[in-house]
């Protein structure tokens, strides 16, 4: 596949999206991933009365830009407010919580949800 060219991503196109079957809790504004070319996927989330649970498949970086979210794990219970950041690595069984927020996400590798792990 070949990589897209740099570019600048402007936040008023930003489109959010529902996000799995959480889609009522968690929505999504992908900014770059597997149809890059990239190994790595960001983008903007948004948790609205949100209280669902998961296991995370790639490493994932949170930066809460408003409100607080928290993430709930087997070892510790995680907060984080505006400006702060939560790491998960691979294999995290998590609970995500939050009222109302809004967050910049980084995961990596980006096609984590590919059955045979290609990106294509």
């Amino acid at each position: 596949m070949k990589t897209s060219q740099p570019r600048v991503m402007e936040w008023a196109n930003s489109t959010f999206q529902p996000r799995f079957e959480h889609g009522d809790q968690a929505q999504a504004a992908p900014l770059c991933g597997t149809d890059d070319g990239s190994k790595l996927g960001a983008g903007f989330g948004r948790l609205t009365k949100a209280s669902f649970e998961w296991t995370v498949k790639y490493d994932e970086i949170i930066l809460v830009l408003e409100g607080e979210v928290t993430a709930i794990t087997q070892t510790a219970t995680l907060r984080a407010g505006r400006l702060d950041t939560i790491w998960l690595p691979a294999g995290t069984h998590v609970t995500y919580q939050a009222e109302d927020a809004l967050i910049f996400y980084a995961i990596q590798p980006a096609d984590w949800a590919q059955p045979d792990g290609v990106q294509g």
